[in-house]
């Protein structure tokens, strides 16, 4: 990584594609053969059921039926959240290093980080100046420390400069109310000037 990183930079994180592994259990071959007879079961004890009360069903439609519901079944277990919670640890299972366990969505974490705080200085103005501004002094001394290798506590002179009476003041002297949005996104595009 170069010497300077934008915000944008600090906040992506980029998955990478796990591998298919069609060996173990049979491949493709077996999922697609054991997918088959698990149809084609159900399809029998339907027939017979049916028959049993005296119904008839074409067989197009009923084995049509049968592999539409298989396959909402599939791809609505395949799009379902992780059950119990937040996160869900991976099965023990060989791990050949081309699998990031530990993935999430980066993106979606930094906006819920800011979103919350942000909401709640609305109505708290004690929480803007308690847990945004802070935050607000570590990117700053982040972008300083990266583009300028310094920070606000280390070389307070040449901080105040690189970052401007404006943005110096707003992040050393607690507002009394938290800013307007506005404000807000001159000062965030102050910080990505850095």
């Amino acid at each position: 990584m170069s010497g300077s990183a934008s915000i944008d930079d600090l906040l992506t994180f980029e998955e990478e594609r796990a591998r298919s592994d069609d060996r173990g259990r049979g491949g493709r071959a077996g999922r697609v053969l054991r997918a088959l007879a698990a149809n084609a079961a159900v399809v029998v004890v339907l027939i017979v059921g049916l028959r049993a009360v005296g119904l008839k069903v074409s067989l197009v439609i009923l084995i049509a039926g049968v592999f539409a519901v298989f396959a909402v079944r599939r791809v609505a277990a395949a799009l379902a959240p992780p059950a119990g919670g937040k996160s869900r640890t991976p099965a023990v299972r060989y791990d050949d290093g081309t699998w990031n366990w530990g993935a999430r969505d980066a993106l979606r974490a930094a906006i819920n980080g800011w979103e919350l705080p942000l909401d709640w200085s609305t109505t708290r103005p004690e929480r803007f100046s308690g847990v945004i501004l802070p935050r607000l002094g570590e990117l700053a001394d982040e972008r300083l420390r990266l583009k300028h290798a310094v920070t606000r506590e280390s070389d307070p002179v040449r901080a105040r400069a690189l970052l401007g009476d404006r943005l110096w003041t707003f992040l050393e002297t607690p507002p009394r109310r938290p800013p307007s949005p506005r404000d807000l996104a001159v000062i965030v595009a102050e910080l990505e000037k850095i």
